[in-house]
């Protein structure tokens, strides 16, 4: 007789799967118009240059390309990504930086580092919710902080810091992920304030700042000297470049990316050589600046798009935003909508969108969706609302 198997972890059984994957995994079909995923427009992806720069790579350096690499990443990729940032406002020496396998990987490796089971992290509400599970499968207790049409409240936050004694804050100032919205300037020295006085760190991710298609940068919260030493930056190649390459970095104190690096050599060693090699060789050769103006350029002319017939498209009383860049709009079906039993109906009429309860860490508003505009065409972006119209009405 065979003996039974050891149950799963505890964490492995009480996380779910993201219902974005599975959504996705139902609208894989090619007629189907999806306002789901946050996928970049393959279309728009620079191949050629990125296609040239691995051909260099391997050509030039065929043997360290291919070799185990250091776990703190290609010296020329962490060089060429400080540069970036530094020009951007944030002096950074590459030292400072991890190269991780996306920026979801850093959000891994901090948890590891930071967490430990019962620990509390506060959230913003509706947030990332690939950082839901992440802190879920660390043993977190997660807390919502209040907001508004501005993001997280700074005051509600100072009252939850004293009350709770979480351990971080993770935050989206920009272009948040699932709602678009941007925290304001005074709201973010406040929040770095709040960091200073009760002690907390704070995870800023930023995958979408570089997509800004009007308005002014606002600055990281990082650069605020008040949490300069408890802010953790986190960034991404994969909405700027190509989401295949799997590449992010993450911007800590000495003390904290040590226990990143020693976290990370525990889960894959480093990663892949030839992939941050050929990132390096395209940010030296290629325009990474010019080739961002034309996916802003398309992109809004996609938002505007969306923006455009979401009026005809949503029932009367549906409420929406309007981002200044990103790639997601938030928006309210009128009392008495559940977005996700509509969803169910919408892929019946070959169109899909994520509804924003999953995303909620506290009581979900079911009344809320996702919609992408990055992914389709101005033309198909039409289409699809002509579908949704057909479905929600």
């Amino acid at each position: 007789m065979r003996a039974a198997l050891p149950d799963l972890a505890a964490r492995a059984a009480s996380v779910a799967g993201s219902p974005v994957r599975d959504i996705l995994a139902l609208t894989a079909r090619p007629e189907v118009i999806s306002f789901a995923g946050g996928l970049p427009a393959a279309e728009l992806f620079d191949a050629e240059p990125i296609r040239e720069a691995f051909a260099r790579v391997l050509t030039e350096a065929p043997r360290r390309a291919l070799q185990y690499s250091t776990t703190e990443g290609d010296p020329g990729l962490r060089a060429a990504t400080a540069g970036r940032l530094t020009a951007r406002g944030l002096p950074t020496d590459p030292d400072e930086l991890l190269v991780t396998s996306g920026s979801q990987q850093a959000l891994t490796l901090l948890a590891t580092a930071l967490l430990e089971p019962g620990d509390v992290v506060l959230v913003e509400n509706p947030t990332y919710l690939a950082a839901l599970q992440c802190f879920s499968f660390a043993g977190a207790r997660i807390v919502p902080v209040p907001g508004d049409e501005d993001g997280l409240d700074p005051a509600a936050l100072d009252a939850l810091v004293e009350r709770e004694r979480p351990k971080l804050l993770y935050t989206i100032p920009t272009f948040q992920n699932p709602t678009g919205r941007t925290l304001p300037a005074e709201r973010r020295r406040a929040v770095a304030e709040v960091a200073e006085r009760r002690g907390l760190w704070i995870v800023e991710d930023d995958p979408y700042g570089e997509l800004r298609f009007e308005g002014e940068p606002v600055p990281w919260i990082a650069s605020r000297p008040e949490a300069a030493d408890r802010t953790v930056l986190l960034g991404s190649f994969s909405k700027i470049m190509a989401p295949g390459l799997r590449l992010g970095w993450l911007r800590a104190p000495a003390a904290l990316r040590r226990a990143c690096v020693i976290a990370k050599q525990a889960a894959d060693l480093h990663s892949t050589t030839v992939d941050q090699m050929a990132a390096a060789r395209y940010l030296t050769d290629s325009d990474l600046d010019a080739h961002l103006a034309r996916v802003r350029d398309a992109y809004r002319e996609r938002r505007d798009a969306l923006l455009a017939g979401l009026g005809e498209a949503l029932p009367e009383g549906s409420r929406w935003n309007r981002p200044d860049g990103g790639m997601f709009i938030w928006a309210s079906l009128p009392e008495g909508y559940d977005a996700t039993e509509r969803l169910r109906v919408a892929v019946e009429h070959d169109v899909a969108y994520v509804p924003g309860a999953p995303f909620f860490a506290g009581e979900p508003d079911r009344a809320t969706m996702r919609l992408t505009f990055v992914t389709h065409t101005p033309e198909e972006i039409a289409e699809g609302l002509r579908r949704l119209a057909k479905a929600l009405h």
